[in-house]
């Protein structure tokens, strides 16, 4: 077994779903996004647990995602985010899948395939109002509801979404933004509502909205990052408690190695491709068998720490494909070939970083960081 490896806790993904459902208004539903191989922690084992949890709904991006769950038992409701192509449309059939929608063909086509084979299958109507992306607009939204409803008798609206884009900001402008596309989303409901139909389970909110504005939970959230022990962007726990929220997150993975050689360097002397690090004075390295190809990221070097018996020691030179190097100083007793070498993980489990640290470091987000960690690294389940 490879060395390098990534551990996943699964005590710790539990505690974060009981921790969001005890921030829940009574009667929300939660639908625990999954995707992305559970963002990279995962995406099978955090089903399960989220089924044992009462979870209603997992979120899935791709027909693969949830042909996967489906295939291992897990019976949850499985919420398709992203758009299929119409070839894809008989497996939302074959593996009960509910897709959200939002233009008249492809709800024509998937009523067809509906017909076909004899199903009547739950759609969400997407509604964009203002992330830009998928989903109709709010003053189509009614007539949206009325063509499934009237139009394709194989189709149950089963609910309406929409997306913020700035949930996760704390400036007045941003909070004023989200506050806006509530109102347009409200009213998107209200229209369908006028209408006599009913828009089914209503969901507006994922991790940021969920915790930051309790008042959007509305009949469903769909969390997602904070399922895997972090917190969005600015909406810190520090400023959660600051609102009497309280939410204690644990990061759920951690990103590990080995020490496997050491070499001594004199001074003068550089290190990797490009030759951008040059040897200030005489020093030991370490040599790590882990390097983009694995998810560290080459834009991390220089300049990353990591963990190696409780101390942090800095990568040098640029981060190779399979390898990096780590000065760990000249006649250090404290590292020893085949020590444990940490990139990432919760600092109980003895981390100096977590993932959202080593973001922060890069300028992007925990999780890009989590996602970034390539198949060939395995996951272990503890």
């Amino acid at each position: 077994m490879r060395c390098t490896k990534a551990i996943v806790y699964k005590d710790f993904i539990r505690h974060n779903i009981q921790q969001i459902k005890s921030t829940l208004n009574c009667k929300t539903k939660l639908c625990c996004a999954v995707k992305a191989d559970g963002y990279g922690c995962g995406s099978l084992t955090t089903a399960q647990i989220a089924q044992e949890e009462g979870c209603e709904y997992l979120a899935i991006a791709t027909i693969d995602e949830g042909i996967e769950l489906r295939n291992n038992n897990i019976s949850a409701k499985l919420l398709l985010l992203s758009l299929c192509t119409p070839d894809e449309l008989e497996y939302l059939c074959k593996y009960n899948i509910t897709p959200t929608l939002y233009d008249s063909q492809l709800v024509k086509d998937f009523d067809k395939v509906c017909e076909k084979n004899s199903t009547t299958q739950d759609v969400f109507l997407a509604v964009d109002t203002g992330m830009g992306r998928i989903g109709c607009y709010a003053e189509e939204a009614p007539s949206m509801a009325k063509f499934i409803c009237q139009e394709c008798k194989n189709l149950n609206l089963a609910g309406v979404i929409t997306h913020f884009a700035v949930s996760d900001s704390i400036s007045d402008a941003n909070i004023k933004y989200t506050k806006e596309q509530a109102k347009r989303f409200e009213s998107a409901i209200d229209g369908i509502k006028a209408l006599g139909i009913d828009p089914g389970i209503r969901t507006c909110a994922s991790s940021a909205a969920a915790m930051a504005f309790p008042e959007l939970q509305m009949d469903m959230v769909r969390p997602g990052i904070i399922i895997y022990g972090y917190y969005p962007d600015q909406i810190t726990k520090q400023y959660l408690a600051e609102r009497n929220i309280e939410i204690d997150l644990k990061p759920v993975m951690q990103f590990e190695s080995q020490v496997v050689s050491i070499k001594h360097f004199k001074k003068g002397m550089s290190i990797s491709y490009g030759r951008t690090w040059v040897c200030p004075e005489d020093t030991d390295i370490a040599i790590i068998p882990a390097g983009y190809a694995d998810g560290l990221l080459r834009r991390n070097s220089p300049g990353m720490e990591v963990t190696i018996n409780g101390k942090p020691y800095p990568i040098r030179g640029r981060i190779c494909m399979d390898q990096c190097m780590v000065d760990i100083g000249q006649n250090n007793k404290d590292v020893k070939r085949w020590d444990k070498v940490i990139f990432f993980g919760p600092k109980e489990k003895g981390a100096l970083k977590d993932a959202n640290d080593v973001a922060n470091e890069t300028g992007t987000i925990s999780y890009e960081v989590m996602t970034s960690l390539s198949k060939r690294v395995v996951r272990h389940i503890v």
